[in-house]
């Protein structure tokens, strides 16, 4: 199932499900059980809403389908719990690591880590709204994310595995600018991430991707072509398979003596040739940024396509 939260005109804030043909069904509109529920609320009470969730998909009342042109698409869990992103990519880490003369790190082989970042900033598809102090050097960071399902607690590969509830495209926007000169300090990303990560179109469980999980020793991997577009050229090409630590190895590290909740969200980190960071510093692109007008499109095989506009906020 493809969960989506999106907006209608007098009607506010609605949860559903993508469905074929630029249609999204609402939930509450079908069901009263769904009434006032948003996406932490169904990943609370899986168990009993999940299904009647799914029983919708199978007969669901016309008047309970919109047109996706008639809505606003938000990002699926616009509130999470938490937010914690990885940086399980070793080609992203390496590449961009020797761009500043660096040799690889080799503690990124002990263990996966990840940084917390603002998880009352995030945005879904559509306008990517900055102001003039993030313009400078603003990249994207093309990432898959994971939400979890289940309360865990030190939990095995299998475990962690299982509290994944599902999975979906995450652009992990960087003031580039502001980055670089807080990082000097040894803390953070802080500012020069803080101001938006967008997560979308929609929230896809595993059922839905059965085809592309495939077992391994370090827990499932995602078999899925990851591509970056800027006004429609493509600049990044990679595969969520290229994890060199797993989400299932990401989520044990993150709760390792630490219980995590339902409504929690971890990114993998940026793919191989996944920003324009990495890729002006290996002379792929020349000094190129996103810029006000630009539109930046992430997709992901059986994830779908987030897609912004860079819009200048002179308020921001």
């Amino acid at each position: 199932m493809r969960l989506v939260t999106f907006q209608l005109p007098r009607l506010g804030e609605r949860l559903g499900a993508a469905l074929d043909g630029g249609r999204l069904l609402d939930f509450a509109a079908a069901d009263d059980a769904f009434e006032g529920v948003d996406m932490l609320e169904m990943l609370r009470d899986v168990g009993d809403l999940l299904p009647r969730a799914q029983a919708l998909l199978q007969d669901a009342p016309q008047a309970a389908i919109v047109s996706e042109s008639s809505a606003r698409l938000l990002a699926p869990i616009p509130r999470p719990v938490s937010m914690r992103d990885g940086y399980a990519f070793r080609q992203h880490v390496a590449t961009a690591r020797r761009n500043r003369g660096l040799e690889m790190i080799p503690e990124f082989d002990l263990f996966p880590v990840f940084y917390f970042t603002n998880h009352l900033s995030v945005i879904g598809p559509g306008e990517l709204r900055v102001g003039r102090g993030r313009l400078e050097r603003l990249d994207f960071e093309l990432e898959a994310f994971v939400v979890i399902g289940k309360t865990i607690t030190n939990p095995s590969l299998e475990e962690a595995d299982a509290a994944i509830f599902g999975y979906g495209v995450m652009n992990d926007f960087s003031a580039r600018a502001l980055q670089m000169e807080e990082m000097k300090l040894n803390l953070g990303p802080a500012k020069g991430k803080d101001f938006a990560t967008a997560l979308g179109p929609w929230l896809v469980t595993k059922d839905e991707l059965a085809g592309r999980l495939s077992p391994s020793p370090k827990g499932n991997v995602l078999l899925a072509r990851m591509t970056a577009e800027v006004n429609g050229v493509r600049v990044s090409d990679g595969d969520v398979s290229q994890m060199d630590w797993t989400f299932a190895q990401l989520v044990q590290r993150a709760a390792d003596g630490v219980t995590l909740h339902p409504g929690e969200v971890i990114g993998s980190g940026t793919v191989g040739t996944g920003c324009f960071l990495e890729l002006n510093g290996s002379k792929v692109t020349q000094d190129q940024w996103l810029r006000p007008g630009d539109v930046v499109s992430l997709a992901i095989e059986g994830l779908g396509t987030l897609t912004h506009t860079i819009v200048e906020d002179p308020s921001k």
